[in-house]
């Protein structure tokens, strides 16, 4: 019979680190932090110009904290038809975008995780090319205009329905899942696609965010689609808008509607560019908390399996 001292476990010893492992994790935290800082800083800068007043801005006075708080600038720029009408386009683009790209990607990494698959070796050389040759940017355009998408949505994110990383990552991921589990559904009678829905893809939940994450980020950031196949200012982007904005502010202070001379005039150009980036990447910084979980997870569990 057990006693209870015997019930009780005795912690594990840590191992003691030498001074030089000590000095190297103190250095790795120190340039790792100091690294991060460094990518935080613009971002800071961003944020503090478009909190700042135009004499603040103008001067170059402003750092990492606003000078001068107000808030004119993000009026300016959220009164803004055009801005809101490409952020509205953006975000449409980026849902619908993300859950196509999704789709297409499993159905498309779920047959080539199969050993048994004919000719599954010149099918994953086919994709692996379109990696490092594509047609060029003419016969694109060529191409999107004989299909008749040019000038409408499914130009944004058509042309890259399936990106071929991403979809190695996810085959790689359902190449590590238990064999026994599809083995045990077929016998049951489940079909192929059961399989794929009912089984694989609840267990899949890790990668499947992991590169959600990366279609949104992606197509929320693309401008270079906008910039080819579309004219129409309804169509717009918000990098498109954005990367016309860095090139002209006072299309902001023109389409603005009726001018406030205490508001829209008093407005450094560089501050309305500022509150425009900031207001273009907060809905990302939102999204991306929620998915942290399980980035690390599906990246890693993803890539190990060659």
């Amino acid at each position: 019979m057990a006693t209870k001292a015997n019930l009780v476990r005795k912690p594990k010893s840590r191992i003691k680190e030498s001074f030089g492992e000590r000095l190297f994790t103190v250095l790795n935290y120190t340039f790792f932090t100091i690294l991060g800082l460094i990518t935080l800083f613009p971002f800071l800068n961003v944020v503090a110009k478009s909190f700042s007043s135009e004499a603040a801005v103008v001067s170059g006075l402003v750092t990492f904290f606003p000078i001068d708080f107000q808030t004119g600038t993000y009026q300016l720029v959220l009164g803004n038809s055009q801005f809101l009408n490409s952020f509205k386009i953006t975000i449409l683009i980026t849902v619908v975008g993300t859950v196509a790209s999704l789709f297409m990607t499993v159905l498309a990494a779920y047959p080539l995780s199969k050993p048994t698959l004919k000719f599954r070796k010149s099918l994953l050389l086919i994709y692996v090319f379109t990696m490092l040759f594509n047609g060029g940017i003419i016969p694109s355009y060529l191409v999107m205009r004989e299909l008749e998408m040019v000038n409408t949505m499914w130009a944004l994110f058509v042309p890259g329905l399936i990106n071929v990383f991403y979809m190695l990552i996810v085959k790689n991921f359902f190449e590590a899942l238990p064999e026994s589990l599809e083995e045990s559904a077929k016998l049951d009678g489940a079909s192929n696609m059961r399989v794929l829905f009912n089984i694989v893809l609840p267990l899949s939940k890790p990668v499947l965010a992991t590169v959600g994450l990366f279609y949104a980020v992606l197509l929320w950031n693309s401008y270079f689609n906008a910039m080819i196949y579309i004219t129409s200012p309804e169509l717009k982007t918000l990098q498109l808008y954005l990367k016309e904005l860095i090139a002209s502010t006072q299309e902001v202070l023109t389409t603005a509607g009726q001018i406030d001379i205490n508001r829209d005039l008093n407005q450094a150009p560089e501050a309305v560019r500022a509150a425009s980036i900031v207001t273009a990447t907060i809905p990302i910084l939102l999204v991306y908390p929620f998915l942290q979980k399980h980035f690390v997870k599906g990246v890693l569990v993803g890539s190990v399996k060659g």
